[in-house]
């Protein structure tokens, strides 16, 4: 009996190599990118004062210059990588490695990948990783969800002699910077298993009134909730058709209720935490938790289609000023909270 492959190991999946990015001209590269952000079609638009039309074009510069307005404009100003001076080749490439990096990818190994320093390095995977994050469709979940929360920067190491250990379950012995990063997952109605849409959130903590929020904000009415024995979760009951599994007891309930599809997206998040990356600042846990909901709703897509999805959004996202500067101190203020 013939066993049918997966599809990760199938020729459609690899229809994009990263050799190939690197063997285009930078002419090529330049038309990639144009066609990505404008289409195949002549008119372009002006990001300063969004006209589009027939706007004069300097080959010579690879610029155009505005009919209505007169600004003169490359193919990345005004998205987010204004102000490149790497060759475009190189973005498109980052692009291309970010998208093979099925568990995430660390800065240090981008930069080693690109011949470019740790920074620039860093600065360019998190410009990637705010484009996914600006670009992410919030529609409403329905069928079956599953919920969950996990925390991360709450860990405290245990002191050397075992009289100096304190019970770090108590609220008062907790870490400020610990976080929640809460997931919902639609399942799939197609395949017999699996998620077909993830959307993640940052939360103080795991309670019923984050929940209760994110829940009205996010799931259609008469949608099926399945979630573990945490309290956050016992206000749903009241809206919706609620089913529990708890884990203290069991993995699968007696009458088949599991949250397996937010366990997945846990797992997956881990191995990018622990294996690639190491740390998450809390500043940009929602822009790593979402990369995670991201690898998990395109792993099935081959990946050029997810290098082209990804460029496109880089092509729509407009210039961050989190990102201009960085390394000079300019960062982001707040974080992402979801309440």
């Amino acid at each position: 009996m013939s066993h049918k492959q997966h599809f990760l190991l199938s020729a459609q999946a690899r229809t994009l190599s990263v050799r190939k990015v690197f063997e285009m001209s930078n002419d090529e590269a330049f038309a990639l990118f144009r066609e990505v952000r404008w289409g195949n079609g002549e008119e372009v638009t002006c990001p300063v004062c969004g006209v589009i039309g027939k706007h004069y074009f300097k080959p010579t510069r690879k610029q155009w210059q505005c009919k209505d307005c007169s600004h003169t404009f490359s193919v990345t100003s005004g998205t987010i990588f204004a102000f490149h001076e790497l060759p475009l080749k190189v973005y498109l490439a980052a692009i291309a490695i970010y998208t093979n990096a099925v568990k995430g990818i660390s800065a240090l190994q981008l930069g080693r990948d690109l011949s470019v320093q740790y920074k620039t390095a860093f600065v360019l995977a998190h410009k990637i990783r705010e484009s996914l994050m600006e670009q992410r469709e919030l529609e409403k979940l329905d069928g079956e969800i599953h919920m969950d929360g996990a925390y991360v920067n709450g860990h405290i190491r245990p002191k050397n002699k075992k009289e100096d250990r304190i019970d770090r379950r108590l609220a008062i012995h907790q870490k400020p910077g610990k976080r929640c990063v809460f997931v919902m997952r639609q399942k799939c109605q197609e395949l017999a298993a699996g998620a077909s849409k993830t959307i993640t959130f940052v939360l103080k903590s795991e309670n019923q009134s984050d929940v209760s929020k994110l829940a009205d904000a996010h799931v259609t009415q008469g949608s099926t909730i399945c979630a573990d024995e945490s309290n956050a979760y016992d206000v749903l009951h009241a809206k919706f058709d609620t089913h529990r599994v708890n884990h203290s007891v069991e993995y699968r309930a007696d009458d088949g209720t599991t949250n397996n599809l937010a366990e997945s997206y846990f797992a997956r998040f881990r191995r990018m935490q622990y294996g690639q990356v190491h740390k998450f600042g809390n500043l940009y846990l929602a822009n790593y938790a979402n990369e995670a909901a991201y690898r998990e709703d395109t792993r099935r897509w081959s990946n050029g289609a997810i290098f082209n999805d990804i460029a496109k959004k880089c092509a729509h996202t407009r210039t961050n000023n989190d990102w201009c500067g960085y390394w000079q101190g300019n960062k982001r203020q707040a974080e992402r909270l979801a309440a």
